[in-house]
């Protein structure tokens, strides 16, 4: 059962600015950058299912934040289908994002009362996924749509409160373009948390990195 709820998870989003996200099959190592994002000031953080037995370590991962980690929220990504969203949700997962709108995720999370964030590419998904209770949509790809996009939408919709993902990075330009166009948070990947970062195990550096990009969401959003 989720820690957290859809609307602590919601404001929690709208607060921070930013969600993390990542992947690794090695608990022990996702414990580390869990620690990493913790200190970098990170309640947030997306937990991609991307691997196989994703599911066994995202369950390690959540009990070591319920344990170690009391106010860290994480969720899973890349989720497409409800049966999976209901299993991540028996895990404990705070919230759901998924790449695309479906119906069958969004009343399998609202049963469950947990926040689910799906990938629109369109006004009309954006408005079916409202009218299903979504709070925070996900633009993805957000690097193809940009910030242009956002702008627009927010013109006939400004209730509409937006995450992109995809073509995010954690520099003061991506960001104001991003936020100047009216974002609710962005998502970020391994332009955040690299390849070689992970590699290397550098930590430290990831701690780093996630509190300059938070300074940065501060500072543009004034």
């Amino acid at each position: 059962m989720a820690r957290f709820s859809r609307i602590e998870v919601a404001n929690k989003m709208e607060e921070q600015g930013m969600v993390p996200l990542f992947y690794h099959a090695d608990i022990e190592l996702g414990k580390e950058v869990l620690r990493a994002c913790y200190a970098g000031g990170a309640r947030l953080l997306e937990f991609t299912n991307r691997g196989d037995y994703a599911h066994e370590v995202f369950g390690a991962l959540n009990k070591f934040c319920a344990e170690e980690l009391p106010e860290m929220m994480l969720g899973v990504g890349s989720v497409t289908d409800a049966g999976t969203a209901a299993m991540y949700m028996q895990l404990g997962a705070n919230f759901v994002v998924t790449p695309v709108m479906r119906e069958d995720i969004a009343i399998a999370c609202n049963r469950r009362k947990v926040l689910w964030s799906p990938g629109c590419g369109s006004l009309t998904e954006i408005t079916r996924a409202e009218e299903l209770g979504c709070e925070i949509v996900k633009l993805f790809p957000g690097g193809i749509y940009g910030p242009g996009f956002v702008k627009a939408i927010k013109g006939p919709q400004p209730w509409t409160r937006i995450m992109p993902t995809g073509g995010v990075s954690p520099t003061r330009d991506n960001l104001s373009a991003w936020f100047d166009a009216g974002v609710t948070c962005v998502g970020m990947g391994s332009k955040l948390i690299s390849g070689e970062l992970l590699k290397s195990r550098d930590f430290d550096a990831i701690e780093s990195r996630v509190v300059e990009a938070l300074e940065i969401i501060r500072e543009v959003r004034k």
